[in-house]
């Protein structure tokens, strides 16, 4: 019997302005089908997922997030090209619909490439709420392609948008709407696209936008009617502009459009002058007094439990007849210390991504860059580089590809050498630890966390202070030029998606940095572990390295154990502070350390004092970036010239204020 052959999958592009819905669309309609990678040359990532519905087969592709397909950015770049490419069946445009004026623009600038899409009107329970109604059957008359209305996060709205999907790629495209130019450019737009075929229109548009020639005759013309080249870019925009307020217009009834009175009254709190500082302080104290009260008692379970484990595990080595080396290597080595990252680093980060996330899912993260543009302007860098830097706080890795956002080359290079001047989530551990241990005293319960979050605030300002500083000198000496301005959307206030923000932070971000964490503490360990049991002429591997670090260790307030494990630690920042345990444990303490308490007089056995710890502290703060973000650096700038300069301004940093501080105190 002849096996009927599978078709292939339809492949659907999603395109549409940030903050419209478009991922919440995307992650509805593939669930958890998705991969990501980046564009071909680009630095881009790239979204792709898959679906089935009806017996057939997609392919949806997420392009980057634009205004304007005449590229101005790396993103619009990569969204302009694949529509243009025409490997896309459809192409479904997801719009506010509180906002569809706006929105409509971008919609009028695709139908140019490509008749063969489907609008989709998202976030109506938003627009209900404002008394909004947009008539989507008139919008598609007016539009000349299928619409859809629908609310994303509820994915029962979106059996409609398949109906459509599949109508378009299966059915003859409609003559979609163009947007209403003057005679003349409409007139030289059909002259130029003629014989051009698909995207056709839009190949002329951007010749008349500047980016090509135009043959003598048409410029001629165009300049008769008294049209220069910025001339055209202008007209162009206004029409376009122009027909997608009088299309939404025509088909909307409009309630309160924009911004609601709640969210004013919200804005002149969170962004007014005298108020948006203090706000912000307080919400950040707040999150670090949640994640500091909130994992102490899972961190000492965690520990106990691996105290128990590594011991359980060396009892059935031994039982087994395992040699003492190996049991050392293998459980010392190895267990011990993958169950003390787990421990420091698991309860924190499942406490402050979920945190930070509600308010990335809630609209507060953009007046963040809002409030901090006019610093940044001051230090001749970009506004949006706040949002870069709100992002190293929880991977400096995933900060420096969020400098992608910003537009200029410049700005973009200088968010991406600073990003590691703020703390990233594997170094607020130990920096707790460190505070519990040495600078809190005798404070218990409610008051140690309170002063704790303070004080780990204080430092985090601290980091903040350092970007602007290094982002300034860097402006004014290799990378001068003056700020670039750049138009920023604020979202309206949503009530965050707490069952998705659970799922994206714990087993995306959380599962992610835990992984690569454990997946490096394992022979970091073991390669310390040896360190302490292999011999040269009498004494240990560690005790020479510690003892060859120590002489310059000392100019820095530290010791040679603390720097070999800063640099043993280049993997992942969480494991420096287990190793200095190890380190310690290895030299003559045979301890085992259940809390705290243990630690510091272990610490205090080996010589520490304030001054140590607050050199240690501020060396977790400032040194050079963990590998990941490193080999981050180098995809995205292309160069290792800058890989190296992001290493040592932090260095440098550290270095120069531990060495003030130890010849201070």
């Amino acid at each position: 019997m002849k096996t009927k052959e599978k078709s292939p999958p339809r492949t659907v592009a999603l395109a549409g302005n940030p903050n419209v819905g478009k991922s919440t669309v995307f992650n509805a309609l593939t669930g958890m089908r998705q991969h990501t990678g980046n564009w071909p040359g680009k630095t881009v990532e790239s979204a792709v997922g898959f679906a089935t519905h009806g017996g057939r087969d997609y392919r949806f592709v997420d392009i980057p997030g634009t205004y304007s397909l005449f590229a101005h950015s790396p993103e619009e770049e990569v969204a302009r090209e694949y529509l243009a490419g025409g490997e896309a069946d459809c192409v479904v445009l997801v719009c506010d619909a509180t906002c569809l004026a706006r929105n409509l623009a971008l919609v009028l600038q695709v139908l140019e490439l490509t008749p063969r899409a489907v609008l989709c009107v998202n976030l109506l329970d938003e627009a209900r709420a404002r008394g909004i109604a947009p008539d989507l059957p008139a919008l598609s008359a007016a539009l000349g392609i299928p619409v859809v209305g629908t609310v994303a996060r509820r994915k029962k709205t979106l059996a409609a948008l398949f109906g459509a999907i599949e109508e378009v790629c299966a059915g003859e495209a409609r003559a979609a709407r163009h947007p209403d130019y003057p005679v003349p450019i409409a007139e030289a737009i059909v002259a130029l696209a003629a014989g051009e075929g698909a995207g056709g229109r839009f190949a002329a548009i951007r010749r008349l936008c500047g980016e090509g020639e135009l043959p003598k005759d048409v410029e001629a013309r165009l300049v008769a009617q008294g049209y220069t080249k910025e001339g055209l870019q202008d007209a162009i925009a206004a029409a376009t502009v122009e027909t997608a307020a009088a299309i939404c217009q025509e088909t909307t009834k409009n309630g309160e459009a924009g911004y609601s009175a709640r969210d004013r009254r919200l804005d002149r709190i969170l962004t007014g002058r005298r108020s948006a500082y203090p706000v912000m302080l307080l919400l950040l104290a707040l999150i670090f007094f949640i994640t500091v009260i909130g994992a102490n008692y899972p961190s000492a379970l965690l520990s106990a439990w691996g105290e128990w484990l590594c011991g359980l595990a060396a009892r059935g080595l031994a039982y087994l007849a395992a040699p003492p080396w190996l049991i050392g290597l293998l459980v010392d080595g190895i267990l011990c210390v993958l169950f003390r990252v787990v421990a420091v680093m698991l309860p924190p980060m499942a406490i402050f991504f979920p945190l930070f996330t509600l308010l990335e899912d809630s609209g507060y993260l953009p007046r963040i860059a809002y409030n901090l543009d006019r610093p940044f302007a001051a230090c001749r860098a970009c506004g949006k580089q706040a949002l870069t830097m709100c992002m190293g706080f929880g991977c400096n890795a995933a900060g420096v590809v969020g400098c992608r956002i910003v537009d200029s080359p410049r700005e973009r290079l200088l968010a991406i050498l600073t990003n590691s001047l703020v703390p990233c989530n594997g170094r607020f551990p130990a920096l707790l630890s460190l505070i519990a241990m040495f600078f809190i005293g005798a404070a218990g319960g409610f008051q140690a966390s309170l002063l704790s979050a303070l004080l780990l605030l204080g430092f985090v300002l601290l980091g903040v202070g350092m970007t602007f500083a290094i982002t300034a000198l860097l402006s004014r000496t290799l990378l001068r030029g003056q700020p670039s301005s750049f138009v920023l959307e604020m979202p309206p206030y949503r009530r965050p998606q707490v069952g998705r923000v659970l799922v994206r932070s714990l087993f995306d971000r959380t599962a992610f940095v835990l992984r690569r964490a454990a997946a490096v503490a394992a022979p970091a360990g073991a390669v310390i572990w040896l360190f302490a049991n292999l011999t040269v002429g009498g004494e240990t591997l560690l005790s020479h390295a510690a003892a060859f670090l120590d002489p310059f260790a000392s100019l820095l307030g530290l010791d040679g154990v603390i720097l070999l494990a800063f640099i043993l630690g280049l993997p992942a920042n969480e494991i420096v502070l287990p190793l200095v345990v190890m380190g310690y444990l290895s030299l003559g303490s045979p301890a085992e350390l259940s809390g705290i308490g243990e630690m510091r007089a272990l610490f205090l056995e080996n010589g520490w004092t304030v001054e140590t710890a607050l050199c240690t502290a501020i060396f977790f703060l400032f040194h050079w970036p963990c590998s990941t973000t490193l080999i981050t650096v180098h995809k995205e700038t292309g160069k290792w010239r800058y890989t190296l300069l992001a290493a040592l301004l932090p260095t440098a940093v550290g270095m120069l204020l531990c060495a003030a501080v130890a010849f201070i105190l």
